[in-house]
């Protein structure tokens, strides 16, 4: 391990030096609810690879200056690296006094990509151009930016949602390089933003049981009080009560109400109907009739060990009945929060 590090020190020593000062900053680096203001200490810069180029230009005008004692070529070196400096104090300038806050971040499903949304806010009277936001040593992902004077702008991170339950933003960075490049100004924070991850549903394939009282949507056929069914023709023993005496004028021949007990409307989800299934793949499994249910707005209920959900339907009820299954624990299943 060490042999490596040597190595790598030896290859690339600007890279190095950059991620043992970036792991250095990042272990102090505290999570915050926000706002988050950017002080000049918070923001850190190095010159780009454009900027060590230019440096280097420089230096070798100075020595040819100095060789021919040529005052124009004086002159021209003093001057570009005037600019040099004047570019490191705009690119620095650019990045400080600003402030973050944390946005929203819809859920999603596990194997989706979760969004979360960081609000930048520029207080001062000098807009800001080319921002960067991104996660650690993702710089060829971020997403760029300009916020107006006394303005703010929404931007936004994407991270891989692998399993349910809540998935925490971390640390990610703010940078820029305007105006000319030459320097890398960036910042490093982190904003107590979380995003509720659902279990993924399973493909569509049968549906939940059903049984009196627990969710059917059609009629049982046994003969009960509860619905109106038809007529049928009189046989021994039908009570006085059941004929329907008002055909009888008409047919001739006494007719017979009959009812039907139909199912109740409300559907139960219930733990218990997937207890072939691991624990996942019955969260899966419930995750899908939920959406099902959802989408045909039936008044659906959720049975979990050790919590219970009444019937209802709607976009509260489906967010409750998915949080539920998304934080749901075992004693021998434990999810990150």
């Amino acid at each position: 391990m060490r042999l490596w590090l040597v190595f790598k020190i030896l290859l690339h020593p600007l890279r190095a030096a950059q991620d043992r000062i970036d792991a250095w900053v990042m272990a102090r680096v505290k999570r915050q609810p926000g706002p988050i203001d950017i002080g000049r200490k918070r923001v850190y810069i190095l010159p780009t690879r454009f900027g060590y180029g230019f440096a280097l230009l420089a230096f070798v005008m100075l020595l040819g200056a100095m060789n021919y004692s040529n005052s124009m070529a004086f002159m021209l070196t003093f001057l570009l690296a005037g600019i040099g400096l004047i570019n490191m104090h705009h690119t620095h300038a650019n990045l400080a006094h600003l402030r973050l806050q944390a946005g929203t971040c819809e859920p999603v499903f596990a194997g989706e990509t979760a969004h979360f949304q960081v609000r930048v806010d520029n207080p001062s009277t000098a807009p800001r151009y080319s921002l960067a936001l991104s996660w650690p040593k993702q710089d060829e992902h971020a997403q760029l930016g300009d916020v107006s004077a006394r303005d703010s702008v929404t931007l936004t991170l994407s991270q891989p949602a692998s399993r349910r339950g809540w998935l925490r933003a971390g640390v990610f960075s703010l940078a820029t390089e305007y105006p000319l490049g030459l320097f890398h100004a960036w910042t490093w924070a982190e904003l107590e933003m979380s995003c509720l991850v659902y279990p993924r549903p399973a493909p569509a394939g049968p549906q939940p049981p059903a049984s009196a009282g627990y969710g059917g949507l059609s009629s049982s056929g046994r003969s009960g009080q509860d619905e109106f069914a038809g007529l049928r023709s009189y046989q021994r023993g039908d009570t006085l009560h059941s004929i329907h005496w008002k055909s009888l004028p008409k047919l001739r021949t006494p007719m017979v109400k009959q009812f039907a007990e139909t199912l109740d409307q409300e559907l139960w989800l219930d733990w218990s109907a997937v207890s072939a299934l691991d624990t996942e793949a019955r969260l899966s499994q419930l995750t899908r009739w939920v959406l099902d249910a959802e989408a045909g707005q039936r008044n659906y209920g959720l049975r979990l060990p050790g919590q219970t959900l009444a019937p209802s339907h709607g976009a509260a009820h489906r967010f409750a009945c998915l949080k539920a299954l998304a934080l749901f624990q075992t004693p021998d299943h434990d999810d990150a929060a």
